[in-house]
């Protein structure tokens, strides 16, 4: 059963009413602050959220394109993210042909696999073909120094970058009785769900956490973890006629998914803390780069899908 205009039209307008709820209780957190100047987490917290209005403006371009739309956005952001994790990966002239091999051939190929359907080669051809290819191409070329290191973040970049992050357009391809064509919903179900409760923990936490989860490496918070993965329950709760889970499910996907998300974040956190850097680009103003926008969906797109495909597909 494909979407109806009407289908596609009450999804729209939940999404806009969750982004507008957000967007307010940012605006009223704004209004409480009795000095002159910003609060910084308030305006680091609005950033955000205005920068998912523009992100689910491109989403929504997308799907209005069809099936190839959202397959080359989310291609588009890979390149993007792939682009900034190599930015910081340790590579010596030797790595360069295996890095072109990365950006212009493994990662065309993984999205020309999702965007066909064959989910046995999305599924293993970059942690088993190009996790063996590369390192005999960067071997062939010769400096033996540092080579575990190098090959070991080419393949964590791409695994994170291009891999994981494909699993979000791949949830279109599951055969879920009932649910033909409707695929795109679960893209919009799990991105809502995700970054809502990211949305909500950073506000939470960072105004009323107490006890931090990783000191050192993240401000998360115990308290603003837990609103979080509860804010994302509860959203998963109000999009459930959007998905095959019903209620109850809706709630336990959208809280797994938010749960991971975030343990998602705490680990790329680590790697920019081992970096030395605070995002890992300056591309969205205020807001860092891709990564930092998708470090969430990135953990947590291959668990969603998995877990999708085990209990609601064929």
């Amino acid at each position: 059963m494909s979407p109806s205009a009407n289908d596609v039209l009450t999804l729209a307008a939940a999404v806009v009413l969750v982004l507008s709820v957000l967007t307010l209780a940012g605006e009223l957190l704004r209004a409480r602050v009795t000095d002159d100047r910003a609060h910084p987490m308030i305006e680091t917290y609005l950033t955000r959220v205005q920068s998912w209005w523009a992100m689910v403006a491109l989403l929504g371009l997308a799907v209005l394109i069809g099936k190839s739309g959202v397959v080359a956005l989310f291609a588009i952001a890979s390149f993007a993210a792939l682009r900034e994790m190599v930015t910081y990966t340790t590579k010596t002239r030797a790595d360069h042909l295996s890095l072109a091999l990365a950006f212009f051939v493994v990662l065309p190929l993984q999205y020309a696999f999702v965007g066909f359907g064959m989910q046995s080669l999305f599924g293993t051809f970059i942690p088993v073909y190009a996790f063996l290819l590369l390192p005999v191409v960067s071997a062939l070329r010769g400096a033996p120094g540092g080579f575990l290191v190098r090959v070991s973040e080419t393949q964590w970049a791409l695994m994170t970058a291009v891999f994981c992050l494909s699993h979000v357009p791949a949830l279109m391809t599951l055969d879920i009785p009932g649910y033909a064509g409707r695929g795109v919903f679960l893209i919009v179900f799990f991105i809502i769900c995700v970054q809502g409760g990211d949305l909500i923990e950073h506000g939470f936490g960072r105004r009323l956490g107490r006890v931090q989860v990783a000191p050192g490496i993240s401000p998360k918070t115990r308290e603003g973890i837990a609103a979080g993965i509860a804010g994302a329950a509860l959203i998963g709760a109000a999009l459930a006629w959007a998905t095959p889970f019903g209620v109850a499910g809706a709630m336990a996907m959208a809280a797994t998914a938010s749960a991971v998300g975030m343990a998602g974040s705490l680990v790329f956190s680590a790697i920019k803390r081992d970096r030395g850097v605070k995002d890992w680009s300056h591309l969205i103003p205020g807001q860092g780069g891709f990564m930092d926008q998708l470090d969430s969906a990135i953990f947590a797109a291959p668990v969603f899908f998995h877990l999708t495909g085990q209990i609601w597909a064929v």
